[in-house]
């Protein structure tokens, strides 16, 4: 069978993550810009210790990263090359509307994703864009207290409108929040939230969750009243958990750390918080503020299709287990013993992607579209920053094989596939460079030097062949 002439294949970045240019074209400053590298890197995306501008003795990588805002139509190009036929990129808000409240946006910001996604178009590729990837203007986070505040829903809605009026006809997909799910892992980096001494720290991040979700429903409800064509999904950082053992307590946790994982993912895709997740927040003492009107935007405004992010399954065992854990796009998850693991302890486990896939479709019965997927890892480039990079082929590979049997034999209706930073970019984790995703080499270091030069590595050729072969060859033979 094969994947269909329309298979959207491509790659996927986030401004905040390689477009740079912090103080450039009249932006705004964001909460990811204020995200050191360093010890204090994961304090300060979790609210714990506030940082709201920049400070002395820190590097922020994301200020610069590797300037695409100069560089895109030389990215793009590259992706043109590759044969892509979709770019996931996102908006940064603060480029559109600098301090996030102003009834008029900034033309300048406009034109500049105008212009690029013209480009995109020129090389025959579809943007996939997400409207907020991590990104929210540091006035919003220091005169409201970030998306803990209702004012946030009718910002948004302001952007949303500006963006699907603005760019009718330029982009057709669009993904309302990345990663929604990481709100109760990074709140400072998901939704601009920090945490004063003693405050109800749950209460906050499931309030703030639902005012994203609201809003996440009023964009759906924009997108197809000013263009029917639009299709508008939702994105979760996805990976089923396993039990630890057949022994009930492992297999019952599992079960509550996947419901945990799909909790704001039901309420897109079918319009209401799940029994389960009511009983959760009534045992937990969370009351979660909402309106008649909520609900009603919440029920009627379902997604057009589930996105996630695949790097790796997860492993949950009961909480009396004496059990090792490993890192995981922060979620620590126990380690599994059957699977190795890359360079930042993320566990390998292609058939996972397959069982996430056949747990999704048969959760929401949508098509599903894989936005994130690779590997990141430490490359050696030559003089000419050409990468040998065999292992990000073999995983690639392995993955697009397993996504390839849940469509073929599983019958899983799947829209497209994303590789997660198919140029190098910084990482959202640890704000490093050397954790390297892309097909595209970027000449510069976890310090900020480098010439930003580009260059092709062997996965640039290999993709290439994918892409040309839909899908039916994916072997490393060039």
């Amino acid at each position: 069978m094969g994947f269909g002439k329309d298979f959207l294949w491509g790659g996927a970045t986030a401004a905040n993550q390689c477009e740079g240019g912090f103080n450039e074209g009249g932006r705004g400053l964001a909460n990811v810009d204020v995200i050191p590298t360093g010890p204090d890197r994961r304090s300060i995306i979790t609210g714990k210790k506030k940082m709201f501008d920049f400070e002395e003795g820190y590097f922020y990588p994301a200020k610069e990263a590797i300037d695409m805002y100069q560089h895109y139509k030389e990215d793009i190009a590259l992706f043109g090359e590759m044969g892509f036929k979709t770019y996931r990129l996102s908006i940064a808000w603060s480029r559109i509307f600098p301090k996030g409240d102003e009834m008029k946006p900034n033309e300048e910001g406009l034109k500049f994703y105008e212009d690029l996604f013209k480009e995109c178009h020129k090389y025959g590729i579809e943007p996939l864009v997400t409207i907020t990837h991590f990104d929210c203007p540091m006035h919003l986070i220091e005169q409201y207290g970030g998306w803990r505040n209702r004012e946030l829903i009718d910002f948004y809605k302001r952007l949303c409108t500006v963006l699907f009026t603005r760019y009718k006809g330029l982009v057709k997909y669009w993904l309302t929040f990345n990663e929604i799910n990481m709100i109760l892992h990074a709140p400072f980096l998901g939704a601009g939230l920090c945490f004063e001494e003693g405050e109800n720290e749950e209460q906050v991040k499931y309030q703030a969750a639902h005012h994203e979700l609201v809003a996440s429903a009023e964009a759906t409800k924009i997108a197809h009243e000013i263009d029917p064509e639009n299709k508008v999904g939702c994105m979760l950082a996805a990976a089923s958990y396993y039990p630890y053992s057949c022994r009930p307590e492992d297999v019952w946790e599992a079960k509550k750390k996947d419901r945990g994982n799909y909790f704001f993912i039901d309420v897109q895709s079918k319009g209401a918080y799940p029994a389960y997740a009511v009983k959760e927040l009534e045992r937990k003492g969370i009351e979660v503020e909402m309106t008649a009107n909520d609900i009603e935007v919440l029920k009627e405004n379902t997604v057009d299709f589930i996105s996630f992010s695949y790097y790796a399954s997860r492993v949950a065992a009961a909480e009396d287990s004496d059990v090792e854990k490993t890192a995981g796009n922060l979620f620590p998850t126990v380690k599994n013993p059957y699977l190795q693991s890359s360079q930042w302890g993320w566990q390998i486990d292609p058939l996972g992607l397959r069982i996430t896939m056949n747990d999704l479709y048969d959760r929401y019965q949508k098509p599903l579209f894989i936005v994130e997927n690779g590997l990141g890892a430490i490359d050696a480039p030559d003089e000419a920053g050409y990468v040998e990079d065999d292992y990000r082929i073999e995983y690639l590979a392995a993955h697009l094989q397993a996504m390839k049997d849940a469509v073929d034999e599983d019958g899983v209706d799947l829209l497209g596939y994303t590789s997660w930073g198919c140029i190098d970019l910084v990482s959202a984790g640890t704000g490093e460079m050397k954790k390297r995703y892309g097909f595209i080499y970027v000449d510069r270091d976890n310090e900020g030097n480098g010439t930003l030069q580009r260059s092709k590595k062997k996965s640039f050729h290999w993709y290439k062949k994918v892409i040309a072969s839909n899908g039916e060859d994916l072997s490393n033979q060039l």
